[in-house]
């Protein structure tokens, strides 16, 4: 890691408690979860000079929201790219620190998604006349249907069974009992049986889209939160010990003729990412990884190089992927997508939970936790998406 740099980090961060919350808006869910992240960092409204934002809620984008908040940025950055939008927007804000346009940026996210009853995973996805969908969407298609889809793809070619994508749900529940906000979320959102599971318990709830059963499918949650992000020199002076992002890559992956629909936009994110921090999966504590389906999950462990592909059913096997367990690295800590919160956009999540264990501040904290990948997959694995992945390494 001879040349490896470190001009940006998180400074400050801040996560709504409430996954089901009917007495706030979206907006001010992100205001207030900004104004908390400045708090955390000892930093003020004034010191913010770039704002990223992915057009959600009420915000009305990096112009609506610098209004509404007050600030005037001299970089605006409206990336909206799906589940991953904060993964390319932390990726941005790097390089907009780096090349000295910016010293102080804020990240948010606010979304009312449970007490609005949005259908994420299994409405229908509308848009009949796009040349993008008019091939799927009169026939039915919905959004869970195409991942079950890449499940059965995925089954078909490398005999990966129901029992080893359990394993995923079973870990990140495991981490989510320990957190005392998923355990509230899950109880808010009536769930049956707010407890550890097995793999038995998971092949036993209802299918949901064969081969997927509910517990495999991510909640429908209110949520949001914020992070900062500052140059080295004002990460010195900050209250909390910065957390340095040290790598990033982007890419985008559409359906083709001769595609290969188990293979994610993280194939060719990740390796821009950990050679830019010059890393390797092996050396990782941590793999945040967007869980919107235990597919999902497998998917990209696989392609962040994690495992070979096609050896994902063996590798999450046997409960590695638990905070207490040998061989990590530890999945989803704050309890993921599938047991913690799940607003519609879960990219800054996996960025929050990130930092909290390189603080050490984990509800599953791994010991002397010091690198972390946080990677987002936004849009439809299998179908148009994009991957964003983020190297961040402790102080």
């Amino acid at each position: 890691m001879a040349n490896q740099r470190r001009e940006a980090a998180i400074v400050g961060i801040h996560e709504w408690p409430k996954r089901v919350d009917k007495d706030v808006s979206s907006l001010q869910i992100k205001a207030a979860s900004i104004h908390r992240a400045l708090d955390d960092a000892g930093l003020q409204w004034s010191d913010v000079d770039a704002l990223y934002d992915a057009n959600d809620g009420e915000g009305g984008g990096g112009l609506g929201l610098s209004a509404y908040l007050n600030i005037r940025p001299t970089v605006i950055d409206t990336t909206q790219v799906g589940g991953s939008s904060y993964e390319f927007q932390a990726a941005h804000a790097m390089r907009d620190i780096a090349a000295g346009k910016a010293n102080v940026a804020v990240l948010s996210y606010g979304s009312k998604a449970a007490t609005q009853r949005i259908p994420i995973g299994t409405g229908g996805r509308g848009g009949g006349g796009s040349w993008q969908t008019n091939m799927e969407v009169p026939y039915g298609s919905t959004l869970i249907s195409n991942y079950a889809m890449v499940a059965h793809r995925h089954m078909h070619e490398y005999g990966t069974t129901s029992e080893q994508l359990a394993e995923i749900s079973v870990a990140t529940r495991h981490h989510a009992m320990r957190n005392p906000e998923a355990v509230q979320a899950m109880k808010d959102l009536q769930f049956q049986g707010v407890q550890e599971i097995s793999v038995a318990d998971v092949l036993d709830s209802r299918m949901i889209a064969d081969p997927l059963h509910l517990l495999e499918c991510c909640m429908v949650s209110d949520g949001g939160g914020a992070l900062v992000i500052t140059s080295a020199d004002v990460a010195r002076g900050t209250k909390k010990p910065p957390v340095w992002l040290i790598g990033s890559g982007e890419a985008t992956k559409y359906r083709t003729n001769d595609g290969d629909i188990t293979v994610s936009a993280g194939a060719q994110s990740a390796p821009i990412a950990f050679g830019q921090a010059e890393v390797t999966p092996a050396e990782i504590d941590i793999a945040m990884i967007y869980d919107s389906f235990t597919i999902t999950v497998a998917v990209c462990l696989e392609d962040l190089g994690f495992c070979k592909k096609g050896e994902v059913g063996d590798y999450v096997s046997g409960g590695r992927l638990r905070f207490d367990a040998e061989g990590g690295p530890a999945l989803n800590t704050d309890g993921g997508g599938l047991s913690s919160n799940h607003p519609g956009m879960r990219g800054l999540f996996l960025l929050l939970e990130s930092v909290r264990q390189l603080r050490g501040e984990s509800t599953s904290q791994v010991p002397d936790a010091k690198l972390a990948v946080a990677h987002g997959n936004g849009g439809l694995l299998g179908g148009s998406h994009t991957g964003g992945t983020v190297i961040l390494a402790a102080e």
